[in-house]
């Protein structure tokens, strides 16, 4: 598909469909608390009364129909290569939050017709009348398929605990998107969330010092979100796989959700933040893709 054509498109979604604002979240590392920091905010958005959808794009693991005890029927190969509807690959987990497992088809796009193209496209982008917000969970780290949908994405929420490890993985990752072709700092909004921090301050500390790097050798600009605490309400909710945003609203971790939902949601940040809808979301990575 060429660029004429995918303009087009998103051209015509635009005139007749509403655009959801897609958030994509992503870490350096795996086991930093990346999906439930989607898991949660899913949640606390739809207690504001958002409709949501969870693109779980971590192709290697199924993290997000684990946690919400919920098993897919279908997954969005089943809508690339079996020729299912959107409707049919969403599974609707607790408060009415869908998720969409992602399966492994993505890689395999370039490789279909034009037209086959514009028609999953089209079928992509018929979430913006069922979301005003969508989520992508991404894989952890640097890998060609997590960088594909950063640079796409214009509001990339990073995960990063004080985990020297972290600090260095979550360096690694924005050094690799600033690197790539296709990234533009002003396009593509970063903001960082501290997460399992043993006070505020401890992630205020831990922004300071990635930001600091960030800004001397890399150039993009990050904003700070805030911390999620170190919270056994939380671990003992992900063992019963219930968001602790549902199963223990008086949680320390939980305030801090809604404390971060909050700030996302504020008014002045939302109208900074442009909606783009899914159909320029994927149109952006398979327009990389040869």
């Amino acid at each position: 598909m060429d660029q004429a054509e995918q303009l087009r498109i998103i051209k015509a979604n635009r005139q007749s469909r509403p655009l959801a604002r897609v958030i994509t979240v992503t870490s350096g590392k795996g086991g930093v608390g990346k999906s439930n920091t989607s898991i949660n905010l899913a949640i606390q958005f739809r207690k504001m009364g958002k409709k949501v959808i969870i693109l779980d794009a971590d192709f290697g693991l199924a993290n997000i129909e684990i946690m919400f005890g919920a098993v897919p029927k279908h997954n969005l190969c089943d809508l690339i290569y079996q020729g299912k509807q959107i409707t049919e690959i969403i599974t609707w987990g607790p408060m009415e939050v869908g998720f969409i497992s992602g399966g492994s088809g993505i890689a395999g796009m370039s490789n279909l017709s034009r037209d086959y193209l514009s028609y999953i496209i089209q079928n992509l982008a018929l979430l913006d009348t069922m979301a005003d917000i969508i989520i992508v969970d991404t894989g952890a780290g640097i890998s060609d398929a997590v960088l594909e949908f950063l640079v796409a994405s214009g509001e990339i929420l990073l995960v990063t605990t004080p985990e020297p490890t972290s600090i260095t993985d979550s360096y690694s990752l924005l050094k690799a998107l600033y690197r790539h072709p296709r990234f533009d700092e002003e396009a593509s909004k970063v903001k960082m969330i501290a997460n399992r921090v043993a006070k505020e301050e401890e992630g205020e500390i831990l922004f300071g010092k990635l930001n600091a790097v960030v800004e001397r050798y890399l150039k993009i600009p990050m904003t700070y979100l805030g911390s999620i605490p170190e919270d056994t309400q939380l671990s003992r909710a992900v063992m019963q796989q219930m968001p602790v945003s549902i199963q223990n609203p008086g949680a320390r971790s939980t305030a801090a959700y809604k404390k971060i939902a909050d700030r996302l949601m504020d008014k002045e940040e939302e109208e900074r933040q442009p909606k783009r809808g899914m159909a320029a979301f994927f149109s952006h990575i398979l327009s990389g893709r040869k």
